[in-house]
């Protein structure tokens, strides 16, 4: 499948880097709470659909967690990579599948509106796509404990964690590719952790680690990684010393367009107004 033009696709991300951490993370023995999860909640999702599906993709996931939760609704489900290059086609044939599903995954697309654009035209008339990224406030208090202590002790800012979508954006980029009833939502999860090393040990073990392009190259400085330990302590710990960490996991679903779906009404052609639906339901209560 050719990918659509990407030239103007800001490259945030080194995926090279991003495949050699994954690779890493596996040898490591893999973090995989969160995937395990995920996985579970989007066999549930895709159960709740009443009607069956042939022939699946998983695009991207970094385990087999996905597939295998699937195996019970679904007849054949193979996995895909996601290309390194942005310029390089998904591995799926135009209308050739009834459901795509990722997770975990296209959070590190540098060029997300030109692979959702080729998701939606590898499904068959009313395939499903569902997908679960990370987005939204994902590792707030990581981010701010880095900012604070790289201000205080190297008077400066460095790129440390990721930018994350949040939900209108990622509503937004499901009807510009051409999906029909696109939903979004977020399901929050807290973690908590002993202290914030053992945090970044997990985010390794995931291989989540920082592959920002414009991150920094050095290694980071003793002083500067204490310091954040100890800010994130005294502004994010409970009551019992333990720490919180955020992961917004941000859900995505939409269609291929058919016949047969709903369709939302034409401006201008609701019988009733706002104001006389708001008039009357006063009226009601009255």
């Amino acid at each position: 499948m050719k990918p659509p033009p990407s030239d103007t696709a800001p490259r945030l991300f080194d995926r090279s880097l991003l495949r050699a951490r994954q690779a890493r993370a596996a040898r490591l023995g893999p973090a995989t709470f969160l995937l395990d999860r995920i996985a579970e909640d989007l066999a549930e999702r895709q159960g709740a659909v009443l009607r069956d599906f042939a022939d699946g993709v998983d695009i991207g996931t970094p385990g087999d967690q996905v597939r295998t939760a699937l195996a019970a609704g679904v007849r054949h489900v193979r996995a895909v990579v996601l290309p390194v290059s942005d310029t390089e086609a998904l591995d799926v044939e135009p209308a050739s599948i009834d459901l795509a599903v990722s997770a975990l995954a296209l959070h590190f697309v540098n060029d997300l509106p030109g692979t959702l654009a080729q998701i939606r035209r590898a499904l068959k008339p009313d395939g499903l796509f569902l997908a679960a990224v990370i987005g939204g406030d994902t590792l707030t208090e990581l981010r701010q404990s880095f900012a604070a202590a790289e201000a205080e002790v190297e008077g400066g800012l460095s790129p440390r964690v990721a930018p994350f979508a949040d939900l209108r954006d990622l509503g937004g980029l499901l009807q510009r590719a051409g999906f029909a009833l696109p939903v979004t939502d977020v399901d929050r999860i807290v973690v908590r952790y002993d202290h914030a090393f053992a945090l970044m040990h997990d985010l390794r073990r995931m291989g989540a680690t920082n592959v920002l392009n414009e991150r920094r190259h050095a290694p980071s400085r003793r002083a500067t990684m204490l310091r954040m330990a100890q800010v994130y302590a005294e502004r994010f710990a409970d009551a019992d010393g333990r720490i919180r960490a955020t992961f917004d996991i941000v859900w995505l679903s939409g269609w291929a367009p058919h016949d047969s779906q709903q369709k939302p009404l034409k401006p201008g052609s609701a019988r009733m107004s706002l104001e006389e639906a708001v008039k009357r339901a006063g009226e009601r209560k009255g």
